[in-house]
């Protein structure tokens, strides 16, 4: 193995984010194939210009036993990018890992439930949020609920424009009639230009000139609070509904 000091590796590193943005790829994986080299990295005292597959074997294995399947993909892949497009080697893994096939149908939501949630929900833009993505159905995933944008609504044809979405590819969604009435009485209350759901720091006046939208931890913690409150233990998203009791 190749010795490397840990200069050497940060620069790599560096360049391995510059790789990654420079291919256009969604920022959880940019995040996810970085954490995969510095993980390698730490567990091969930054030698890993070399690695056989043994070593790999190795390493994998160890990862396994404390973390899932979908981590161990991720490193795989993450370091599978970094040989290609940073060291421009050869990949010696071909097809070193198969996770195992499973087929789970998600839990659902029911209607009941989902209007339990939004009743206990007392900040109007989360009531409103989760409202949206529910009534969406399958069509839209949280980091694509905050992205969206006054634009994307295309009332005329009944569908919203999901832009930049999983693969980098827009899509169109079904939007219900009450969704689309939802919408319209919540983007009065803050009138941004540009946001659906802008930020709320600062309150209700800032909320008009934010540039960013509301914050995905908040969203996922106050979501986290509100099921545990009514009692609902289900994780998967729900299905489409447009028989819902409109939140505002």
């Amino acid at each position: 193995m190749t010795p490397v000091t840990p200069a050497d590796f940060n620069r790599l590193y560096e360049t391995h984010i510059k790789h990654l943005k420079l291919k256009g790829l969604q920022p959880k994986t940019i995040e996810a194939y970085a954490r995969a080299v510095r993980r390698i990295g730490a567990y091969f005292d930054h030698r890993i210009e070399d690695l056989s597959e043994a070593q790999l074997i190795d390493y994998f294995t160890a990862l396994l036993g404390t973390h899932s399947w979908s981590a161990v993909k991720l490193d795989l892949y993450g370091l599978k990018f970094f040989y290609a497009h940073v060291l421009r080697k050869p990949w010696v893994a071909v097809d070193l890992i198969k996770p195992p096939k499973s087929q789970r149908l998600p839990d659902i939501v029911t209607v009941a439930e989902a209007g339990r949630l939004f009743d206990a929900t007392r900040i109007l833009s989360y009531r409103v949020f989760y409202f949206t993505l529910y009534s969406l159905g399958l069509g839209l995933r949280l980091g694509e609920g905050l992205r969206l944008q006054a634009g994307d609504i295309d009332a005329s044809r009944a569908r919203v424009h999901v832009r930049d979405a999983k693969g980098n590819k827009d899509r169109l969604v079904p939007l219900p009639d009450v969704t689309l009435t939802v919408l319209r009485n919540f983007w009065r209350t803050h009138r941004n230009p540009v946001w659906l759901f802008p930020s709320r720091q600062g309150g209700l006046r800032a909320a008009a000139r934010a540039t960013t939208p509301l914050d995905r931890g908040g969203i996922q913690l106050t979501l986290r609070k509100v099921t545990a409150q009514c009692g609902i233990k289900k994780r998967s998203r729900p299905i489409h509904c447009a028989t819902l009791t409109p939140p505002i």
